[in-house]
């Protein structure tokens, strides 16, 4: 655990193979999967206030076929707190498809009723607004990529970094079958980038650790 918190990134299954000595690379990834699936408490607090709300697609590249679904890709949404300029706490989560149901169930799952839900043109998310939530759409088809970025600023960043850091750490090998996982690692990194003592990060993984149920290598194959 204090290896993995204190890498500001993170870390590979491969570097943990070589800094603990593990003979079996299937060790150390077994070990990172059980502590990724204790890096988020599922009694969280959700999001509130205004939120940016995004999905994106995520995974492997599958030639001459769609994004949707197949092979490693899969849908992950992704929320962001808007803090004044700048970014709150952000969740992310894997999503079946992107149909208005699957939408609603995704800023439900994050957002407290109440929350200005803010989104692209996607005209799923218009439906919150039966479920207590105000909701601002922005008008985004037809414009550049750069306005895009100022007026969906959190959101986008986030999402750029989540891809940047399955790339760089992971070297893009993650499955969609465990992506949930590795989305869990990234929220509870990004969460805590602004704190300056590892010491606490790795207090409240281990803390975490003991709080969940324990998962068999089973489950985890």
């Amino acid at each position: 655990m204090w290896h993995i918190t204190s890498q500001k990134s993170g870390m590979s299954a491969l570097g943990l193979q070589r800094v603990l000595g593990l003979g079996s690379y299937e060790t150390a990834w077994t070990c990172l999967h059980k502590l990724r699936r204790a890096m988020v408490r599922p009694d969280r607090d959700l999001l509130s206030g205004a939120i940016e709300v995004d999905e994106i697609v995520v995974g492997g590249h599958v030639r001459g076929k769609g994004p949707h679904m197949v092979g490693n890709k899969g849908w992950v949404g992704v929320a962001v707190e808007v803090r004044g300029k700048g970014s709150g706490r952000v969740r992310m989560a894997l999503m079946p498809d992107v149909a208005t149901h699957d939408l609603v169930a995704f800023v439900q799952r994050v957002a407290a009723p109440g929350s200005k839900i803010i989104t692209d043109g996607r005209g799923g998310y218009s439906e919150v607004i039966r479920f207590g939530y105000s909701h601002y759409s922005l008008p985004f088809y037809g414009r550049p990529r750069e306005e895009l970025d100022k007026l969906f600023p959190r959101v986008h960043r986030v999402s750029t970094l989540l891809k940047r850091w399955i790339l760089g750490i992971h070297h893009g090998r993650v499955s969609r079958k465990h992506l949930a996982s590795y989305l869990d690692e990234y929220t509870f990194r990004f969460n805590r980038r602004r704190s300056i003592d590892r010491g606490m990060l790795f207090w409240r993984l281990a803390q975490q650790a003991v709080a969940v149920k324990p998962q068999t290598n089973k489950r985890l194959a």
